[in-house]
């Protein structure tokens, strides 16, 4: 069990990985669900709705646009919709804590609304551009003011008018605040994709009975289309789940079960990596639910090696880059991993570039930055003391990469990971059992 105090946590070496675990729900469909619910006429209840911080955030934002809800027992919650146009004039500013999914889908939202909302967020978030979804909904006939691009947002919103769109940078929280926008408004509203990016809003926007066109890489839906409450259920959070898979994947005569995962196509990407650097990965469906496919992913550690991710490969697994950046740390002396294309990196929770190579070069990997990515070497790794920045993908990864080291790592910040996955460190106790490895 790792040792936690004051913040930070102190992870030991572990020898071998085993066991089943299942992940909390998946952060970007309880989103998604919510807001949708929130939309919708009648009542929806969600089983499985993430337990981090930032699922929460979007909670406190809708309980300030007047939506009703209710936690029902664990991670179960009903939520009274408010159809279309319904939501109420916040009383106060919208405060998204950490999330830049809620900011960024909710200003798709708020824009349709006839009122003045102020989205706002923690520091983090303060300094994470916004530009891309304040132009196209400008567009559309909201008025959004910000600083320089950034939080806080305050959206004057109005009647919109479906528009064509193309992002320069593939992104699905972009296309899914101007299908939320588009939804609401006039007409229609395509997004053309130049490369693929998670569906999970397309998926459920079907599942609350909305009509969504696909056609190659265009998703365009027509405004004015009801929602229907309903009862949904959020399976296993695929990029909480890759910490695991990379901790099983670079762990020889390791064999991890994970259960009740979401296997969306469009999150499958990390499987296909893992599996290319050497992981035997089984992955399983057992049932379609809410029009996503849900299962089990069983991996085992065998010969694992270094690879690369280029720039069209990125947008596919950007969340799972700090995983696959402690896989790359646990690989045999010498091994190589590359990553290119990746610039969204430095504007996330954390500059998740700087801040994986400042960690991962204090416990003896060798890391050389990009603007635009690294290139990491693997080197034994040792005891060192690392700073998370507060941004609980990199607490997780290094605590990842800490199994592999000669002696303990300790971790500031390690608090971080409640945004995501709250149990997380206790997971980890359980799953890596101590122990040099070498």
């Amino acid at each position: 069990m790792p040792e936690m105090a004051a913040g930070a946590v102190t992870v030991r070496p572990a020898r071998t990985v085993a066991g089943r675990v299942a992940v909390p729900g998946d952060k970007s469909i309880s989103h998604r669900y919510a807001l949708l619910a929130a939309l919708a006429d009648g009542v929806s209840t969600i089983e499985g709705y993430s337990p981090g911080a930032d699922c929460a955030a979007t909670l406190g934002c809708l309980r300030d646009l007047g939506v009703r809800f209710r936690h029902t027992g664990g991670a179960s919650l009903e939520i009274d919709g408010r159809g279309l146009a319904g939501l109420q004039p916040p009383g106060r500013i919208l405060d998204a804590g950490n999330s830049g999914t809620t900011m960024r889908l909710l200003a798709g939202i708020a824009a349709a609304h006839p009122f003045r909302s102020v989205l706002d967020g923690d520091a983090s978030l303060a300094r994470r551009p916004m530009r891309r979804v304040i132009d196209p909904l400008t567009r559309m006939g909201a008025t959004i003011e910000a600083r320089d691009g950034r939080p806080p947002l305050t959206i004057l919103g109005a009647s919109l008018q479906g528009i064509d769109y193309k992002p320069e940078i593939p992104s699905a929280q972009v296309k899914s605040a101007l299908l939320l926008a588009g939804l609401q408004g006039n007409g229609r509203t395509s997004v053309e994709e130049a490369s693929r990016t998670r569906d999970h809003t397309e998926r459920a926007l079907e599942a609350f009975g909305v009509i969504v066109a696909r056609s190659g890489g265009s998703i365009a839906i027509e405004g004015g289309q009801r929602l229907l409450g309903r009862a949904l259920a959020v399976p296993g959070d695929i990029s909480s789940a890759a910490y695991w898979m990379v901790l099983a994947a670079a762990t020889p005569g390791s064999d991890l079960e994970i259960d009740g995962v979401g296997l969306n196509p469009t999150r499958m990407a990390i499987v296909d990596l893992l599996r290319r650097a050497g992981a035997t990965i089984e992955t399983r469906v057992d049932r379609i639910q809410d029009g996503e496919p849900v299962g089990r992913i069983r991996v085992s550690g065998a010969d694992p090696r270094g690879f690369g991710i280029e720039a069209h490969e990125v947008p596919a697994v950007i969340d799972e880059i700090p995983a696959l950046a402690a896989f790359g740390a646990l690989l045999p002396h010498g091994q190589v991993v590359q990553v290119e294309g990746a610039g969204e990196l430095r504007v996330k929770e954390s500059d998740r570039i700087a801040c994986l190579a400042r960690g991962l070069r204090a416990m003896g990997a060798s890391v050389e930055e990009y603007p635009d990515g690294f290139q990491l070497t693997a080197r034994p790794l040792h005891s060192a003391t690392v700073d998370s920045y507060g941004d609980h993908r990199l607490a997780m990864a290094f605590a990842i990469a800490a199994t592999g080291a000669s002696g303990p790592v300790t971790i500031a910040g390690a608090a971080a990971v409640a945004v995501s996955y709250p149990a997380f460190f206790e997971d980890l106790g359980r799953l890596a059992l101590s122990g040099d490895r070498r």
